[in-house]
């Protein structure tokens, strides 16, 4: 699910998309999926897109957080967090720096970096 959700996220257009492996870091959730739109108009219909997908892949419906405002949209789809920000609300949370500080890229080639 975690590829099938970097593949949409790159067919819209979002950028810097990065994949960060949790299991053995928290247990909240497997992977965590970090990316940037241009405006909230992006974010918006990023996150719906992703919503839709993952009700279409799994029957749940996931919960969406930050819509209103666009400027940061979390999705919980339970085992994969998707964060998608504005580029000035990302590098002031800094989540990469957060979870690790090495970066490599995803070993499925997909595009977007892996934080291992």
């Amino acid at each position: 699910m975690c590829h099938t959700i970097v593949k949409e996220l790159e067919d819209i257009k979002a950028e810097d998309i990065i994949v960060i492996p949790l299991s053995e870091k928290s247990d909240f959730a497997d992977y965590m999926i970090v990316a940037s739109g241009r405006s909230q108009r992006q974010i918006n219909a990023a996150a719906e897109r992703i919503r839709k997908l993952i009700k279409k892949k799994t029957g749940v419906i996931p919960a969406l957080e930050g819509q209103s405002r666009c400027d940061w949209v979390l999705i919980d789809a339970i085992e994969i967090v998707v964060h998608i920000f504005q580029p000035q609300v990302r590098e002031f949370y800094n989540l990469e720096k957060m979870w690790s500080a090495n970066l490599a890229l995803d070993m499925e080639n997909e595009g977007a970096e892996t934080i291992l």
